[in-house]
């Protein structure tokens, strides 16, 4: 049955209507109450095993009554089921997709920002950073350099503590290899793009790349929280969500919240990489979508 069609029916079964005092308020109460009821279900089900011979068909009939509510709160909210329906597919497409993809071997293209701009102003499609280490005047410090010519300034923590921040430039690098999009990138090797002044403002502006610093550190906010992601395979649903919003005005929209999550969990596997040798070569790949690790 389709749920437009369900919805339908299951109104014409409603005993109290939208233009009474409890109109909704009954639905959303019943909303709680099946699924305490599945839980009790389930309950039985854990103490007695194989003895509770209706666990299925109870469970069942639960779920149906629990539909139900479901249907009538969005009949009462002027909201359609099916649509409803679509809508969370595509959100789980948006979270998870990317693993099904990588799970059945296909390869995903991603997004391509500047393949419309003159050659000098696109992001490389293939090249090295290395990073190094040194320590000065009582601070340790880093530099990243491209065919051995150094790259923006040198980086330190910026912290009382040493937490290895000082390496955060593998974030940008990652950003820039596995969604195509880093304005941050774009400045330290030279190819924004110039030739087209609004999307050098907005898209590879200012703005944009403070943007991108503070999902940097918001991330590694979080990571500092949880191992640096080592041994973690899913991100915080509104920490994903937290950068989409921040990004919703600029062309990285376009990405979805597992993009970002894989870009994130392959940019800290690189980055404790780094972090541990105090530095080595990032290989970073556009075409496939990569970023990889290689010892100095």
């Amino acid at each position: 049955m389709e749920f437009r069609k369900y919805q339908e029916q299951a109104l014409k079964s409603d005993q109290i209507p939208s233009n009474s005092g409890n109109g909704i308020i009954v639905p959303l109460l019943g909303l709680v109450g099946e699924a305490g009821t599945i839980l009790t279900e389930y309950k039985k089900y854990l103490r007695d095993g194989d003895a509770h011979k209706l666990f299925k068909e109870s469970v069942s009939e639960e779920l149906g009554d629990l539909l139900w509510y479901v249907a009538n709160v969005a009949s009462k909210f002027d909201l359609d089921l099916g649509e409803i329906a679509e809508g969370n597919l595509k959100k789980c497409l948006d979270r998870w997709g990317w693993r099904d993809s990588e799970q059945i071997g296909v390869k995903t293209i991603g997004h391509i920002f500047d393949s419309d701009f003159p050659e000098h102003e696109r992001l490389p499609r293939r090249f090295a950073v290395e990073i190094t280490e040194e320590s000065k005047d009582n601070s340790v410090r880093t530099k990243a350099l491209v065919n051995g010519k150094q790259i923006g300034n040198n980086l330190t923590d910026n912290s009382y503590a040493n937490d290895g921040y000082r390496f955060h430039d593998v974030f940008h690098l990652t950003y820039a290899g596995v969604l195509g999009w880093s304005p941050v990138t774009r400045q330290l090797l030279g190819c924004k793009r110039k030739s087209n002044p609004k999307v050098d403002e907005v898209e590879d502006g200012g703005r944009a790349k403070a943007i991108e610093e503070g999902i940097s550190a918001l991330i590694f906010s979080y990571a500092k929280d949880h191992n640096f992601l080592e041994g973690v395979s899913a991100l915080d649903y509104q920490l994903l969500k937290t950068v989409k919003n921040m990004t919703s005005h600029l062309e990285i929209d376009q990405c979805s919240l597992g993009d970002w999550e894989k870009a994130i969990l392959r940019g800290y596997a690189v980055w404790r990489q780094v972090e541990k040798n105090r530095g080595g070569m990032v290989v970073v790949d556009l075409d496939i979508r990569s970023i990889a690790y290689k010892p100095k």
